[in-house]
């Protein structure tokens, strides 16, 4: 099944396109743990690995933004702000019940839509909005 970085993911910053590079690889692993079994065994390094990631990533994005004025700044912070809150949570809850098959298909979800809707989207729109602006220098 796996998942891979394609050139129409890419918004034009160098840094934030090799950082969802990195996100689809831990994705991808999650996904082929999925289809060996393991996907509980996968699931808790993949968290682990979100919850470094965005604190990095995420940064990087709002810091860009702020830099040039992104008009769509709240909107944005406000989608990391619920990724990270959904992050925490699934943790919280393993650390409460263990892994359950549930928890990595509510990851497996969770990831997906976030690919469909906020790379895909929400961050494509943010570089055609960069490129503007580094047109116009």
């Amino acid at each position: 099944m796996g998942i891979q970085w394609r050139e129409s993911l890419s918004i034009g910053v160098e840094e934030i396109d090799r950082q969802h590079k990195e996100l689809l690889q831990h994705f991808d692993r999650l996904l082929t743990a999925c289809e060996e079994g393991q996907g509980k065994l996968e699931l808790k390094n993949l968290l682990d690995f979100l919850s470094r990631y965005v604190v990095t990533h995420f940064g990087d994005e709002e810091a860009i933004q702020l830099h040039h004025n992104y008009p769509g700044y709240e909107a944005h912070r406000k989608e990391h702000d619920s990724f990270v809150a959904r992050i925490r949570k699934l943790q919280d809850e393993i650390g409460q019940e263990g892994v359950a098959v549930y928890h990595v298909i509510e990851t497996n979800n969770l990831l997906f839509k976030w690919l469909i809707n906020h790379i895909s989207k929400v961050d494509k729109e943010l570089g055609r909005y960069l490129k503007g602006v580094t047109a116009g220098k």
